[in-house]
Parts: structure tokens; sequence; C-alpha cells
């Protein structure tokens, strides 16, 4: 990586966007020893309100803590998929969840639609996880860039979730992981 990689998930309020950024942030500062800072934005009504986290990750000082133009971008509803699309970096890779999103615009980006929500619901069972299985895709895509190691993100998610609901949140992050390895 040469200088600053900008991530945003986007999706409502309760599909754990926040906690997901949180997650490669500290994936990022904590086990590659790269700079991370991460921000966050939600509606007042927050669950079921439109909500976006962004992350940005450098090899040197970060010097604006929100994304301008998103390397990637992991969107989760039609709502957010509408109002930022277009400002993905161009060249940039935008993943779409397939169940949510159900217009897919034209991008300047390579686009993946994948069933990020069907899997958290009929995989893992519950589609509380929607936002591991959302990890999962977004680790494989930084290995593929060599930015961060899939293990560094799954040790921060096992830092981050509740006790008793590891081996689901392994799972979700596996079979998202596992969408994604099959597309690069």
């Amino acid at each position: 990586m040469s200088g600053r990689y900008e991530i945003r998930f986007a999706g409502s309020g309760g599909q754990g966007v926040i906690l997901a950024a949180v997650i490669i942030g500290e994936a990022a500062a904590i086990f590659e020893g790269l700079h991370a800072v991460q921000s966050q934005a939600y509606g007042p009504e927050a669950r079921g309100g439109k909500s976006k986290s962004e992350v940005v990750i450098s090899r040197g000082e970060i010097d604006y803590p929100k994304a301008t133009a998103p390397d990637l971008q992991i969107i989760l509803n039609q709502t957010s998929c509408d109002e930022f699309v277009s400002e993905t970096k161009k060249g940039g890779i935008v993943i779409l969840d397939d169940t949510y999103v159900l217009s897919v615009p034209k991008a300047d980006a390579e686009v993946f639609v994948l069933p990020i929500v069907k899997t958290a619901r009929e995989k893992i069972g519950r589609e509380l996880v929607t936002n591991m299985v959302a990890l999962g895709v977004t680790a494989r895509v930084l290995e593929s860039l060599d930015l961060m190691k899939p293990e560094s993100v799954k040790k921060a998610i096992m830092q981050r979730v509740p006790k008793g609901t590891e081996e689901m949140n392994d799972r979700a992050f596996s079979e998202g992981y596992e969408l994604m390895k099959s597309k690069m």
C-alpha cells in the first residue's frame, strides 16, 4: 500500500456497519501495524435508518480522517447504494448485497453483487451476523490487494464479539470469505 486506503460500510441501522469498520480499523492498527482512523454517521432513528462507517488505513500518518473517495465500499441496502456508490474511487471495488440492493447502478468501479444477508440468514441462521459475513468478504478483498491478512481481521472480531458467540461469528466470517474467494 503506497498511501491511504479508504473503506466504507453502508446500510441500515442495526446491520452492524459501524462495528465492521471498527473491527477493520483495529485489525489494521493492532495486528498489521498500520495507521487507522474510523468515523461513522447514522440517522437519528438509528435501527432501520441509514448508517455508514468508514475506516482509513495507511502506512504513514493520516492527515484527514474521513473517506473522500472510498477504494472499497460494502453496501447493504438500496438507499445507501443510491447515495454512496458514485463516490467510489475510479477503479475501486463496490460490493453490494443482493437481498436489499435491487437496482445495481453503473459505477466506474468493479462491482460484485453477493448474497451477504442471505448467507447470514440461511447458512448461519441469524441475519444479525450480516456484518461478520461482510467482514469475511472485506478480508478477502484486502488479502487479494496485499493490504491485510484475514487472520488479523478474525483476531479483531474475536476481541469484539460477545462471549459465547465466537463460533457463530467465526462461521459467518468464513462464509463471507468464501463468497468473495470465488470471485477474486
